[in-house]
């Protein structure tokens, strides 16, 4: 596939695309919300030094100490940032507020794509983990403005996919300044794809370098507090359809051999909280709702966990985790936060998603795979019943993220060589960050 065909196939999907968001915005309004900005059409993009995209929430989490370390570094709201989903552009201003300034990612079409630059007039791009969009990085190279894919990862699935337009993902991985790479494997993946070894850097995972807010603990305690303290509490994060009819059943095995057990169910999409809330009452469980502040009762045997951005208070206060997207074959979500708080991890098979960490995960013993609800339940039952060993898989979980730590500084390093040699080149001295 050429540049050409690519960008005629994207013209001829913005109907629908456009449809899409305003379906979306049926149930979510928040979707229909702005949609002159994919266009960049609308209120003026302020100009800026930096233009980071992050598509959502995990990519606006990953990108956190990295924007926290830039805004120490550049003047205030000179960093905009891109989200495709509106849960995204909600985590970005619930961690930042007005530091920074926010857009909804404009269309990979060449119109589009000129006149935000024109608006924006960004010095150097960031894109987060795996966003590789031909159009954007054909007129940032045409545009003299560097683009880094920070924290980038690639699956062995991802790559698979790309390699079937190799000649297109060739010419873009090539306009890349740097791919800062999460692991080896990751690197190496890209430049089998056409990446230029020269560009090609392994970092770490941004991941590692993500500080818990200081009133963490505090919140953590107060919410153990609602659950009932003494109660033997495991948390299912970020789950996707078809995982919580498995764990669910999973809870009903826990709940036969330690009855006052409480299931804390936090699905990944706010979209589907309602679905989910009649899932577990066609089981017959009793349910909370943190949305509707309901009382966490001795016989209460699930709290859903349906709001957004508590997902770190309900880990911190949990005994054990299980990591959604995994039971089905999603590739799976972050288990670093559960780790760092010294919380025992679980996933189901599909992890490839963050397949280096995992696998280091469960090296250390700091983690478990298991391939499906009756594996779950026994794991959930030994965890809960054991205290000693849950202190031991969590102490070593935290050893991990600890010995991890300094994705960031080597990523700011570079940034800051490539800006060095951007203005060596003739650039305008202007200093970026």
């Amino acid at each position: 596939m050429t540049l050409a065909v690519y960008t005629l196939l994207l013209r001829l999907a913005l109907p629908l695309a456009l449809a899409r968001l305003y379906w979306r915005g049926l149930t979510i309004p928040a979707y229909r919300h702005r949609i002159g900005e994919r266009l960049a059409w609308g209120a003026p993009a302020p100009r800026v030094g930096i233009w980071i995209h992050a598509v959502s929430v995990g990519e606006v989490q990953a990108a956190e100490p990295l924007i926290r370390s830039l805004l120490e570094r550049t003047p205030s709201r000179r960093i905009l940032v891109t989200t495709t989903t509106p849960t995204g552009a909600a985590r970005l201003r619930a961690l930042f507020g007005d530091a920074v300034s926010h857009r909804y990612t404009p269309f990979d079409l060449p119109a589009i794509l000129e006149r935000f630059l024109d608006r924006t007039r960004p010095r150097l791009a960031i894109v987060m983990e795996t966003e590789i969009w031909p159009n954007t990085l054909n007129l940032c190279a045409h545009r003299g403005i560097p683009v880094v894919l920070a924290n980038a990862r690639l699956s062995e699935r991802s790559a698979r996919g790309y390699a079937r337009i190799a000649g297109l993902t060739r010419a873009t991985l090539e306009r890349f300044a740097l791919i800062a790479a999460q692991a080896d494997a990751d690197a190496q993946r890209f430049i089998a794809l056409g990446a230029d070894p020269r560009r090609v850097r392994v970092t770490g995972s941004l991941k590692f370098d993500l500080r818990p807010p200081d009133d963490l603990p505090a919140r953590a305690r107060e919410m153990r507090r609602r659950w009932g303290e003494r109660r033997p509490i495991w948390v299912a994060a970020s789950t996707h359809d078809g995982e919580e009819g498995p764990l669910l059943e999973a809870h009903r095995r826990v709940l036969e051999r330690i009855p006052r057990a409480l299931l804390v169910l936090v699905p990944r999409h706010p979209e589907r909280f309602e679905r989910v809330a009649a899932l577990v009452e066609r089981y017959g469980l009793s349910l909370a709702r943190r949305s509707r502040h309901d009382a966490c009762r001795d016989e209460t045997a699930v709290f859903l966990g349906d709001t957004m951005g508590e997902l770190p208070v309900f880990l911190a206060a949990g005994d054990a985790a299980f990591i959604g997207g995994s039971l089905v074959p999603t590739g799976g979500h972050n288990p670093l936060e559960a780790a760092a708080a010294g919380v025992p991890v679980a996933t189901g098979p599909h992890t490839f998603n963050f397949a280096a960490i995992m696998d280091m995960l469960v090296s250390e013993g700091a983690a478990a795979r298991i391939e499906g609800a009756d594996a779950l339940a026994e794991l959930m039952i030994d965890w809960l019943t054991d205290a000693e060993r849950r202190a031991g898989i969590g102490a070593r979980g935290r050893r991990v993220v600890a010995r991890n730590r300094g994705a960031l500084e080597r990523l700011i390093d570079l940034i800051e060589g490539l800006i060095g040699e951007s203005q060596d080149a003739g650039d305008s001295p202007r200093k970026i960050i």
